[in-house]
């Protein structure tokens, strides 16, 4: 089992994104304490309705990987999520190519279809053509990453005999879906290299237009099912699920035996917060947990 810090999200319409602590201290912090990969999620512009009842602000996800990449050596980077449908393609994989190029290798990208419509709108974005824009996506990523030519026909673009550097260092670089749908799952298992489930309950599940994920045996199950449909590739599908919100000093042994199960169902990454709104709060939790879970 691998851990993820997922930068504390400031929810609500007011207070900063930076409330739990400088980016540079946190990543460091993080890294020290043996977590294996930094997270940030994705929202360029929510609606206000739904940061009042409950919703988050972010950074730009790859701006602050990139930044964090900066201050730290080993953590892995993850756009936990990335909305596919929100960007050109050729930009997404230019941005996911140099971030990764420029951390020598350490991006995930992890990818999701989307689900906020006053988002959708702002963006000039379709969101009844979500799933088909997502496909293109996953169609050109690896043509953009190859640096070969290429050319591509998409519902509002054409790319005639282009080609594109840099490189990624990775070949290729990891792309995780997210979402609890049988599409999700059979986009895994035919295209890409993780999943990441959502779980959260009936009111999450319907916030992000995607179904409840259910118990753990139940996702023991699922996971067991898309490994079976991924059988024959070279690669072992990654699965990556979000713990939540940890008091690492309550319930140790708690925790533990929840990780434990998780691993036996075939999770091999958590994701793990805190619901941090000032620095020392984040930077404590990062070393408790590090001393109770890591070590």
């Amino acid at each position: 089992m691998r851990f993820i810090f997922h930068y504390p999200e400031t929810t609500g319409p007011d207070g900063d994104v930076l409330d739990a602590g400088p980016l540079h201290q946190v990543a460091a912090a993080a890294e020290r304490a043996g977590f294996d990969g930094l997270s940030f999620s994705e929202h360029p512009v929510p609606g206000v309705r739904w940061l009042a009842n409950g919703g988050h602000q972010t950074l730009d996800p790859f701006v602050a990987l990139a930044y964090a990449a900066a201050t730290t050596e080993r953590l892995r980077l993850l756009t936990y999520l990335a909305v596919a449908p929100y960007r050109n393609p050729f930009l997404l994989a230019k941005a996911a190519a140099t971030l990764d190029k420029l951390s020598r290798g350490r991006l995930i990208l992890g990818l999701g279809a989307g689900y906020q419509k006053s988002e959708f709108h702002a963006l000039g974005v379709d969101m009844d053509e979500r799933n088909a824009l997502f496909d293109e996506v996953l169609d050109v990523l690896p043509l953009h990453w190859s640096g070969e030519r290429f050319s591509y026909q998409g519902r509002h673009f054409s790319a005639r005999n282009v080609i594109a550097r840099p490189r990624p260092v990775q070949r290729p670089i990891p792309v995780w879906i997210g979402g609890n749908s049988k599409l999700s799952r059979r986009r895994v298992a035919e295209r890409v290299q993780g999943w990441m489930p959502m779980p959260g309950g009936a009111q999450l599940s319907a916030t992000a237009r995607t179904p409840v994920l259910g118990s753990v045996p139940e996702l023991a199950v699922q996971i067991a099912e898309l490994r079976e449909a991924a059988a024959g590739r070279p690669d072992r599908i990654d699965v990556a699920y979000s713990y939540g919100d940890v008091e690492p000093a309550v319930g140790t042994d708690r925790h533990r035996e929840a990780f434990a199960e998780l691993e036996k169902a075939g999770v091999t990454w958590t994701v793990v917060s805190c619901p941090a709104r000032a620095a020392s709060a984040t930077l404590e939790f990062l070393d408790a947990f590090g001393s109770t879970q890591l070590r």
